[in-house]
Order: C-alpha cells, then structure tokens, then sequence
C-alpha cells in the first residue's frame, strides 16, 4: 500500500519580517485534504557545526553569552553560512574566528534540522582534527572563553545539565555513539 501524500502545497508567500540574520515568512497552503491553511515559519541561512578533536580525545568548546536567554552557554563552535559560501568552508573559517585554531583534517559527520516546526534551518555536523593554535581573530561582537575537555568530561557535562545548548548536546551524543572509532 503506497504511503497517504502529506504534502502541503505553497499558494501565496509573504515576508513578514527581513532581519540580518534571519526573516520570517508567512504562507497561505493547500492541505492534503484540499483545504486551506497558513503557515509561518522562519527563513535562516543554515549553519555549520565543528566538532573539533584533538589527538587524545579532547573536544575543544566555547563559553558564550546568548542575549535572547539573558545567560552563558557551552557549546561547540559554530556559525551561519554566508551566501555563496560552501558549508565545508563556513566551518573552516567559523573554528579560526572562533577558537583561533585550524585543523588539518575535515569529516563531514551529518546535517540536522532542530526547528522543522517553525524553521528551515539547518546544521552542517563536521569533525575537526589534527588541530594547531594559529591565532585568535574573533569578529568584533564576539567575546568567548575557550575550553578543552576530555569528551567524557563533556559528556558528563551534557547528563548533569551543564551542557544543554541543542547543536551541542546533539553533536556531543552523536560523535560519542556514532564517531570514528566507534561500533556501527
């Protein structure tokens, strides 16, 4: 039996609000069963996640302010694409800005979808190795603390509730069962 056809055809696409970082959209559908709805939902650029790792183990992290829940957070680096640029590259240069370190080899991991509720964002998971400190160059309104731990410092971290930022919490999990090195 062939599975029921879910899709939700698009008949009228507004902007509601354009921002730097992200607009939000709001779009008259026509439901499968041929009724019609709205639907809003935010447009966002996407973003690549580094999941650096140095030779022993380690994870490197970052301590960051994020305004919206007015608090810290450890997370791994990351940031969004810009236009025309490739998600591998996006990666590279989000690591040297970030923590100052450039890593000599690149696995794409995965891409994930945290808000398929409300937005199209996406992550772009790669693994970071063979890391070298090469200078720090974070972007103006950037200020971050760097942090190495052994992953299952980390790992601890994300149980107890340390850690409990999404991409991070995410990628941690992800390489700690599914990584190099790891069963299949």
């Amino acid at each position: 039996m062939a599975a029921p056809d879910l899709t939700e055809h698009p008949l009228s696409s507004e902007t509601v609000y354009q921002g730097r970082l992200l607009h939000a959209k709001r779009d008259r559908v026509r439901l499968p069963n041929g009724q019609e709805s709205t639907r809003e939902y935010l447009v966002h650029p996407g973003a690549a996640v580094v999941i650096p790792r140095f030779d022993n183990g380690d994870v490197l992290l970052e301590r960051q302010h994020r305004y919206p829940l007015r608090r810290d957070f450890i997370e791994l680096p990351a940031g969004k694409f810009d236009p025309d640029e490739t998600e591998l590259a996006c990666a590279q240069r989000e690591l040297l800005e970030e923590t100052g370190y450039a890593a000599a080899e690149w696995r794409y991991l995965a891409t994930f979808y945290p808000c398929i509720g409300y937005s199209d964002e996406r992550l772009v998971y790669y693994l970071a190795t063979g890391l070298r400190h090469v200078g720090d160059d974070l972007d103006h309104d950037e200020f971050l603390e760097i942090l190495r731990l052994p992953l299952a410092e980390a790992l601890e971290m994300v149980r107890d509730g340390r850690i409990c930022e999404g991409k991070t919490v995410m990628g941690l999990l992800w390489l700690e069962r599914f990584g190099p090195g790891r069963p299949a």
